[in-house]
């Protein structure tokens, strides 16, 4: 069952940090969470425990903190450039 909460808790921190990055681009949050949770269903099949699953994990805990820290979402200034 640890394993069954591990990945629970991977995917909503991937969710959160694409809520926090995308707030307010409607579309950027719903491609998104469409890409992250066919990401994870595609690896529905490994083995809890296993060497794939846990690159799985460390992959997911990767991207989580990758669209927190390095996606920035500019707005453009009435001057016409990007704040």
């Amino acid at each position: 069952m640890a394993a069954a909460a591990e990945g629970l808790a991977a995917y909503r921190a991937v969710l959160r940090a694409a809520r926090r990055t995308f707030a307010g681009d409607q579309l950027m949050l719903k491609e998104s969470a469409v890409e992250i949770r066919r990401r994870f269903e595609d690896h529905r099949s490994l083995a809890p425990g296993s060497d794939e699953a846990a690159r799985a994990l460390a992959d997911a805990r990767e991207a989580a903190h990758f669209i927190t820290h390095m996606i920035v979402q500019a707005t453009r200034a009435p001057s016409g450039s990007f704040e």
